[in-house]
C-alpha cells in the first residue's frame, strides 16, 4: 500500500471515530495533497447540498427537505417528508430547520442510571446534546450521511452508490481537484470527503446564521416590540405560567452571543399520536425517541429515556407548518394550546384521556414536575386564549427576515 493511501487510510479513521468536542471532524485526503481550504470545501458543499442527483430518485436534495426559502426546515406542512425511489415513502419524524444549530450544539451527554428507583427529576440524569431528534450524531459529517442512505429519504442502498452518483456529479472533478483522484476512487473516503464539504458548508454559509430576526434587532437595540409582543415574553419567560424559556432560553450567553432557544436537553411531553404518519397505523409501533427505533444504545438506562426527544430551537418556529417531533399539530396556536392544557383537559388531547403515543411502561417518564406540566384535570389552564395569542405575537418576532411561511 503506498505512503498516500496508508495516510488517507488514517485520516479517514479519524473521521470516522473522532469525536471532538465542537463537532468539527478532520478531513480526509490524500497525503501528497495541498488541504483544500475552507473556502473550496464549502462551496463543494453548497453544490452538493442543491444537488438532486444524489439521491435514488434524482428528485430530491438535502434542500428538498432543507428549504433555505424556509429557514433550511420543510417547504411544506406534511407532517414528515416522502423520500424513497420514487419520492413515495414516508418518514417517521417531522424534518427540523437546519439553521443556527449545527455550530453550537454540544454532544451527547448523560450519567447512566444504574438503580431502577432513581428518578429522571434528578437534573443529572438529564441527557444532552447530540444532532437529529434524538441526538445520536455527533458531528455534521456524521449526520448528513444518514439521510444519503435512508430507505425513507434519499435512499441510496449503499456507500458505493453514493459514491458513484458523486462521481458522476457536474462538480465530480472539483472534488477530485480538491481530494485527489484515487482518494475519490474509494467509496468510502468519497462519501467521508462529501460529508465534510457538506459539513463545512452548512457551518459556514451566512444564510445558516443570519440572526436577522426581529427579535435579534430588539436585542442589540435596534428595533422595538410591540406592547402585545413585549407581554407574550413576559409570559414565555414567566416560571410560574407557561416557563417556556426554562428550557427554550431567550438570555444572551455569557460571551454576548445571542440565544439559540434551546437548551438542548431531552424532554418527554407525551404528543399525542400523529395518525397522519403512516407507521403509526400499526398499534405496536411507537417511536420512543432517545429508546429507538433509530437509536438503540441509550434504550438500556432503565427505559428512563424512553419517549424523550430533543428540545427543539423556536427560531422562526412561526414559519412551520407542523410541531414537535411527529408534527402532531399544524398551527403554532394549537401547539401552545396543547402544552398547556395537556394536563387540565386531557380528554381534548387523547382518546382516552391519558398518553396515547407512549407506552404505558414508560408514562412515569413524562414531565409532570416543571411549570405548567404540573396541573390537575379540570384545573385552569395557566394561559387563556389572549394570552396565547401574545405568545404567539412574540414568537412571530422569531422569525428571520428572509424566513417565509408555510401555512
Amino acid at each position: 500500500m503506498t505512503s498516500w493511501v496508508v495516510a488517507l487510510a488514517a485520516a479517514l479513521g479519524a473521521v470516522l471515530a473522532a469525536t471532538l468536542g465542537n463537532g468539527i471532524q478532520p478531513v480526509p485526503r490524500a497525503a501528497a495533497a495541498v488541504p483544500p481550504s475552507a473556502a473550496v470545501l464549502a462551496d463543494l458543499g453548497r453544490r452538493a447540498f442543491f444537488d438532486p442527483s444524489l439521491s435514488a430518485s434524482g428528485r430530491q436534495s438535502c434542500a428538498s427537505c432543507h428549504s433555505p426559502a424556509h429557514a433550511y426546515g420543510p417547504p411544506n406542512a406534511l407532517a414528515v417528508q416522502l423520500g424513497g425511489p420514487e419520492l413515495q415513502t414516508p418518514g417517521t419524524r417531522a424534518v427540523p430547520s437546519l439553521r443556527y444549530l449545527l455550530k453550537r450544539t454540544p454532544v451527547w451527554s448523560h450519567t447512566v442510571v444504574t438503580n431502577p428507583l432513581e428518578r429522571l427529576a434528578d437534573t443529572d440524569h438529564v441527557p444532552s446534546g447530540g444532532l437529529a431528534w434524538d441526538g445520536r450524531f455527533n458531528s455534521v459529517a456524521e449526520q448528513v450521511r444518514a439521510p444519503l442512505l435512508a430507505a425513507n429519504e434519499m435512499a441510496n442502498g449503499s456507500v458505493e452508490a453514493v459514491a458513484a452518483k458523486l462521481a458522476r456529479a457536474a462538480y465530480a472533478e472539483d472534488f477530485r481537484r480538491a481530494f485527489g483522484a484515487e482518494a475519490m476512487a474509494r467509496p468510502e473516503v468519497a462519501v467521508s470527503a462529501l460529508a465534510a464539504a457538506l459539513q463545512q458548508f452548512l457551518f459556514d454559509d451566512p444564510s445558516l446564521q443570519p440572526y436577522s430576526s426581529r427579535f435579534d434587532l430588539w436585542l442589540d437595540g435596534r428595533a422595538q416590540l410591540t406592547a402585545r409582543e413585549q407581554r407574550g415574553l413576559r409570559l414565555f419567560k414567566d416560571p410560574a405560567a407557561g416557563n417556556c424559556a426554562s428550557c427554550h432560553l431567550v438570555e444572551r450567553g455569557a460571551n454576548g452571543a445571542h440565544p439559540l432557544l434551546t437548551d438542548f436537553n431531552f424532554e418527554a411531553l407525551a404528543v399525542p399520536r400523529n395518525g397522519e404518519i403512516p407507521a403509526n397505523r400499526d398499534p405496536r409501533y411507537f417511536d420512543l425517541g432517545l429508546c429507538g427505533p433509530l437509536r438503540e444504545d441509550a434504550a438500556r438506562n432503565n427505559g428512563k429515556y424512553c419517549g424523550l426527544f430533543k428540545t427543539p430551537s423556536l427560531r422562526n418556529v412561526a414559519t412551520r407548518g407542523a410541531f414537535f417531533h411527529n408534527g402532531r399539530f399544524h398551527r403554532l396556536e394549537e401547539a401552545l394550546q396543547f402544552y398547556v392544557e395537556r394536563d387540565t383537559q386531557p380528554q381534548k388531547w387523547y382518546a382516552a384521556g391519558r398518553p396515547d403515543d407512549l407506552p404505558l411502561a414508560f408514562h412515569g417518564n413524562v414531565d409532570r414536575i416543571h411549570e405548567p406540566l404540573t396541573r390537575k384535570r379540570g384545573d385552569p389552564p395557566v394561559w387563556n386564549r389572549r394570552d396565547v395569542e401574545d405568545v404567539v405575537a412574540f414568537l412571530q418576532t422569531l422569525t428571520d427576515a428572509d424566513a417565509a411561511s408555510v401555512r
